[in-house]
């Protein structure tokens, strides 16, 4: 920033982690990422693939596990032997939908290797194709073959929006950014303009494929907030070029998929309970449900009892909203309600309150239920979204937990501010190197962590063919740290080895698969496989 005496410093994450003796959070606890990592294939999806010996035959295989656009097969036939297995990269190998030998006149035959176990194919093949699920023709062929799904939401792309003021309504919008399924997105009709701009999960439950409003009864037209820029005229003309449009412009349906369906609530106006903001959210304060939309949304506002007041803070929300308790919650979990602004005392108490407002609470039916089962623990680290900045994502720190939400305290954000109370479950949280791998400025801390000098250890290997062995007698007598390089035969070695969905090496390592080397590993050159355990 301006004026400022800190040095940039490139971050690191693994020395900031080393340096500050604190954790990662747990990849697996990111839902949202792991969802936004699928490729759109499945394991026990079966598919129709050339056999190696026999190029002009195919034969039935079974998809193991998948990382990035690499399958993991098996062909039917094998059982539970795995020694088999085979890896091939879906844009270059001959793989097909099932049904599509039949289709193209080419011959299904078993492969030698399994030929004395299937002594009547026809049979075998009805026996294991009844009820099996195909990979998907579209992810095998055409435009989008090999693609991560996530990557057909490009810049340019339409979607629209539901309006967080009013979720009878909503309006187009189209996509300027795509980082790893956190989307920046821009009212249609305001190319002009960033200033309404918004960044949104494409998992949000409040964002729909092109056609959604229509399909549903709601009512397609700019928010409030925009609808007086232009005129009356100007919409309609937008709305006419988009229906032109929609087909070169739209996205798959099927990537809404995942979305988290929103059930039927059971709240009434006039109910009192406590909320967090979520345009600002440090606090927990009394709020009131305004507005019944229908059995899926309603209004919240904030209370405030200033007869001046001239704004009021109002969202809408549905059954499984983040952010809103029964009467009491913070009280029974020894926590701080910020009483409402106007509110006489600094001592406020539900019970006189509710009396004096002429309301009655939510009963706890309403609410969804919390849970503690979701890996997190304080101290832990992970990235954030900045609920002031959402342009910033910043280092953040667990410094609380009850129940399913988090205290975290952002680093390095441009202006300070107070603990944010974020859901476990929010799509504004990512693991650590989530910005790294998208390629995603993440806001280093204000005190750098300087890099330390690194030593280079060099192994002349005396075999073409590496081991563990040769590496650890290259080592044995190196200090090195975990930052600190190897040379073999004249090559880097990374000191430790990451899994994204930009590489072949899949997303994270799971839980319940380990990394093995393969015995053939030539100079230089390094293969890892995931191994089910």
């Amino acid at each position: 920033d301006a004026g400022s005496s800190v040095e940039e410093m490139e971050f690191n994450w693994d020395e900031y982690l080393e340096d500050t003796g604190a954790t990662a959070a747990p990849h697996g606890s990111f839902k949202h990422v792991d969802t936004s990592l699928q490729n759109g294939f499945a394991p026990g999806m079966k598919l129709e693939v050339a056999v190696k010996s026999d190029q002009n035959t195919y034969w039935v295989a079974t998809i193991i596990t998948t990382c990035g656009q690499l399958l993991l097969l098996r062909y039917d036939g094998y059982g539970e032997d795995r020694k088999a297995d085979f890896w091939c990269d879906i844009m270059t190998a001959d793989l097909h939908p099932i049904g599509w030998c039949e289709q193209n006149k080419k011959i299904l035959k078993v492969p030698e290797g399994i030929k004395d176990k299937i002594p009547d194919q026809e049979e075998f093949l009805q026996r294991v194709l009844k009820g099996a699920c195909s990979a998907p023709a579209n992810l095998l062929e055409g435009l989008h073959r090999g693609k991560n799904p996530l990557d057909l939401i490009a810049p340019g792309s339409r979607l629209e929006l539901q309006n967080v003021r009013d979720s009878l309504e909503a309006w187009i919008v189209n996509v300027v950014e795509n980082i790893g399924g956190r989307l920046k997105l821009r009212y249609e009709g305001l190319e002009d303009s960033d200033k309404f701009d918004q960044w949104i999960f494409y998992l949000d439950p409040f964002l729909h494929q092109v056609g959604w409003a229509t399909q549903h009864g709601y009512i397609l037209q700019p928010p409030l907030a925009i609808r007086s820029l232009k005129s009356e005229a100007y919409w309609q003309e937008i709305l006419k070029k988009v229906k032109e449009e929609e087909e070169e412009s739209s996205v798959p349906t099927d990537l809404f998929k995942d979305k988290p369906v929103i059930g039927v609530h059971s709240f009434s106006e006039g109910m009192k309970l406590e909320a967090v903001d979520p345009m600002a959210p440090f606090v927990i304060s009394p709020a009131t449900v305004l507005k019944v939309y229908n059995e899926k949304y309603f209004m919240i506002e904030i209370d405030d009892l200033r007869p001046e007041r001239t704004t009021s803070q109002s969202y809408i929300c549905h059954v499984n909203s983040a952010g809103i308790f029964p009467v009491q919650w913070s009280l029974k979990n020894g926590l701080h309600l910020s009483p409402p602004p106007g509110y006489p005392g600094q001592d406020f108490d539900w019970a006189d309150y509710l009396k004096q407002c002429g309301a009655e609470a939510a009963p706890q039916s309403c609410f969804p239920s919390l849970t503690s089962d979701h890996g997190f623990k304080e101290n832990m680290k992970l990235e954030a979204v900045n609920p002031v900045d959402p342009e910033e994502v910043c280092i953040a720190t667990v410094t609380r937990l009850k129940d399913s939400y988090l205290w975290l305290q952002l680093e390095g954000s441009k202006k300070p501010i107070p603990d944010c109370i974020v859901n476990v479950e929010s799509m504004n949280i990512f693991p650590v190197g989530w910005c790294e791998t998208n390629g995603y400025q993440l806001r280093p801390p204000r005190k750098a962590i300087v890099n330390k000098q690194k030593k280079i250890a060099v192994v002349q290997p005396e075999k073409q063919i590496l081991s563990s062995r040769t590496v650890h007698d290259g080592l044995k007598n190196q200090e090195l740290n975990s930052s600190d390089s190897v040379v073999i035969n004249g090559k880097y070695c990374c000191p430790k080895i990451y899994f994204n969905h930009r590489c072949f090496s899949g997303p994270y390592l799971n839980k319940g698969r380990i990394a093995e080397l393969p015995q053939s590993v030539g100079p230089g050159n390094c293969v890892l496989v995931l191994k089910e355990v």
